[in-house]
């Protein structure tokens, strides 16, 4: 980046954080820490909050900001930067640093559903992070497999099946924000169509074979939701 244009992405970095601070709420952070949002240095400002200044600071999408907002590693910073990166510029180096930042399950799910998802690695890399060790590195990968159902409306119903069997394999892990990850890729993979939800199901009914507690949550939340539709 060209020395006048760093310097500019500095001072636009700066300029959000002093505004973050001024929107920011005790209460609201005293709020979040109820949620299990475990953000650092965190400012109270909301999610809807936080969509407008969006808006406002990157009429167009801006990779050098977002990358420089991340690098505060201010929790609404760091939200703010998937809001505002651009997914064609996202690379592999940058998922991998972004992943081993995660420290709370709303930033892991942003960077899944705001950004991730539309990076053409995203369906690779969905793979790889459910199969890591980390807890939200494991949760991004999930994470990504229900955005990746949400929101790729051309994905054929074939693509699914690996993310099924890696729902299945994953499915014992006992730590909160992966099992409640695995049980979210598999519903919202069961929402796209008759024939995933039906291996939806059977994939639900497999891990309830598991017999572990993680694998019963999962298995019997998904299997309600499903039959209830």
């Amino acid at each position: 980046m060209e020395l006048s244009a760093r310097r500019g992405t500095d001072a636009a970095t700066k300029a959000i954080l002093d505004r973050l601070e001024e929107m920011g709420s005790p209460k609201n952070v005293a709020g979040m820490a109820r949620f299990g949002i475990a953000g650092d240095r965190p400012f109270g400002v909301s999610v809807v909050q936080l969509r407008k200044v969006a808006r406002e600071v990157a009429a167009k999408k801006d990779h050098s900001l977002a990358l420089a907002l991340w690098r505060t590693k201010r929790h609404e910073a760091r939200l703010l930067a998937t809001l505002v990166d651009d997914p064609a510029k996202v690379t592999e180096a940058q998922m991998e640093r972004w992943a081993k930042d995660l420290r709370s399950w709303d930033v892991c799910d942003a960077c899944a559903m705001n950004l991730f998802d539309k990076s053409r690695l995203s369906w690779r890399k969905a793979k790889e992070f459910a199969r890591r060790d980390g807890e939200f590195e494991k949760r991004l990968g999930f994470a990504m497999m229900a955005a990746l159902a949400w929101h790729d409306k051309q994905a054929s119903d074939e693509r699914f099946a690996p993310f099924l069997s890696l729902i299945e394999r994953e499915a014992w892990d006992e730590r909160k924000y992966v099992k409640k990850g695995v049980n979210w890729a598999l519903r919202q993979i069961g929402k796209r169509n008759a024939r995933l939800r039906k291996a939806a199901l059977l994939t639900a009914r497999q891990i309830a074979h598991q017999d572990t507690p993680a694998a019963r949550w999962i298995a019997r939340d998904a299997i309600k939701e499903r039959q209830a539709r």
